[in-house]
């Protein structure tokens, strides 16, 4: 995990942030991370083919509409994904996220716009045991614009809970499944 919390890192410094020799008076992006952990009762497999079912987004992930790769093509890094999300009163738009790692059965990780500003998100899975799961979800934000004057711990707060929300979700979806396979 360390060293993907590094690679992070190293992001935020290709994503506009000082560093030395860089123009002095270059702003550095108000950024910001959140961690969503659970315990799910299946296998990493299983948790790892649910996640990475970009079609099934839509079950657990409440502004996702509709949700495919590009093109049809698995998962890898450099692929898009382009998803219909909710937007208030009714609307939809379109978005695309890209994405920028892929360690089945571990960890795969996503980059793209968080309205104009920039974010990157992934899924971290861990085995406890053959039977359960230890799941992260880490999203970390780079506020440009106007983004930047609204308070950032009430945007990270509300970001905290939905993901905490995602995360319950999936758990329901992928135990459900696991229960209803042992059952047949």
């Amino acid at each position: 995990m360390r060293r993907w919390i590094l690679q992070g890192l190293n992001m935020l410094g290709q994503s506009g942030g000082s560093v030395a020799g860089d123009d002095q008076h270059k702003v550095r992006p108000m950024t910001f991370r959140t961690e969503s952990r659970i315990k799910i009762a299946s296998s990493v497999r299983e948790v790892w083919a649910y996640v990475c079912d970009v079609g099934r987004w839509p079950e657990w992930a409440p502004t996702v509409l509709e949700c495919r790769v590009r093109g049809g093509a698995p998962l890898q890094p450099g692929s898009r994904v382009e998803q219909r999300a909710k937007l208030i009163l009714g609307m939809s738009r379109s978005r695309s996220q890209e994405v920028t790692a892929v360690e089945a059965p571990r960890h795969v990780a996503f980059a793209g716009p968080l309205g104009i500003s920039s974010a990157r998100w992934g899924m971290e899975l861990e085995p406890v045991d053959d039977r359960q799961t230890d799941a992260m979800m880490w999203i970390e934000v780079d506020l440009a614009g106007i983004m930047r004057v609204v308070p950032g711990r009430g945007l990270q707060g509300r970001i905290q809970r939905v993901s905490d929300g995602e995360m319950v979700a999936i758990k329901a979806a992928v135990e459900s499944a696991t229960r209803g396979g042992a059952e047949s």
